[in-house]
């Protein structure tokens, strides 16, 4: 999870928005604002509202959930859901199969059929761990748009849109606000973007929160024009079958992945992909998360489960504070 940090007490003025979408707080943010920002925030608003009601698997009768029904038909979809499915494909073949949405079985089958509280200690008695997802091979979803009208085909599989698919709200709901005043953010709870300049500096100030709970960001960066992400076992996480389980999946393995992993960030210009990376890097585990987040170029920070953090030097340059151990 990310936070906004020197928000509460502003230097310039603000207008502001919240809602609750995505299982997430959202905040909407316009700096200064101009004569356009209530309808810009409201705009902003309800594109992340489709998202919500168009992209869930938790609702029978979204237009994912219907496809997901017949994962091996054609379905005609809002164009929200057509996009997500296009962007979610692309994703696949950039990750090489690392960022996989057909882990849904194994969400399903340990008992993440739901929205669940996590924090009341959820128990699945079901089993731990299933067969190995049949997601070897390439996913090659098919999405056709012709006159406006939007048509997919799963490839025979459902799926889970739900970490592109905020990162996707937090990228159309910040081009509704581009322009609105001298800056603005979109925070969904952890998937952000950052436009212009912040209420107080030139930049937003923005904390990477401590996984393990604790009051004070791990650090601080100075963000603008860009998105962030981040990745965590934190709160989704359960029991399953005896085992502890979390929803960062590895389709290669069909186990929760990412050993020695509490945490990933990466900003990039994009929250979505932004989004996406965060996957791709936790998958590499404590291990290999720095070779693989400076092969990919990526800024990036981790925490491992032993509360120590790593950074890559492009996430260092963003960096403005961080603790003292010394």
């Amino acid at each position: 999870m990310t936070e906004t940090r020197g928000t509460t007490t502003t230097s310039r003025p603000v207008a502001t928005r919240t809602l609750r979408a995505m299982a997430s707080p959202i905040t909407l943010m316009v700096v200064e604002p101009g004569p356009s920002a209530q309808s810009c925030l409201d705009r902003a608003e309800a594109v992340i509202r489709d998202v919500a009601l168009t992209c869930t698997r938790f609702e029978p009768d979204s237009p994912l959930s219907r496809a997901n029904a017949e994962p091996d038909s054609w379905h005609e979809v809002p164009a929200t859901l057509g996009r997500a499915v296009q962007e979610a494909a692309g994703a696949h073949t950039s990750t090489a199969g690392l960022f996989d949405p057909r882990v849904l079985d194994l969400l399903l089958s340990w008992g993440y059929d739901r929205a669940l509280s996590f924090a009341d200690g959820f128990v699945h008695d079901g089993a731990a761990t299933a067969a190995k997802p049949d997601a070897t091979g390439p996913w090659r979803p098919r999405v056709i748009e012709r006159d406006g009208i939007w048509r997919i085909h799963l490839g025979g599989r459902q799926i889970d849109l739900g970490g592109i698919g905020k990162g996707l709200a937090v990228r159309w709901a910040a081009a509704e606000l581009a322009g609105a005043g001298s800056g603005f953010m979109v925070d969904a709870g952890g998937d952000c973007a950052f436009g212009g300049i912040g209420p107080e500096d030139t930049a937003w100030n923005v904390g990477v929160e401590d996984p393990a709970g604790g009051p004070e960001p791990l650090l601080v960066l100075a963000l603008t024009d860009t998105g962030c992400a981040t990745s965590s076992t934190r709160r989704l996480r359960w029991r399953s079958g005896g085992k502890a389980v979390h929803h960062l999946v590895d389709p290669r393995t069909g186990l929760p992945g990412g050993d020695g992993l509490a945490a990933v960030t990466v900003v990039a210009a994009d929250p979505a992909w932004a989004e996406v990376w965060t996957k791709a890097l936790f998958l590499a585990g404590a291990a290999g998360v720095r070779r693989r987040a400076e092969s990919l170029g990526l800024a990036a920070a981790w925490v491992g489960d032993d509360g120590v953090v790593g950074s890559t030097g492009l996430l260092d340059a963003l960096t403005i504070w961080r603790p003292d151990h010394g």
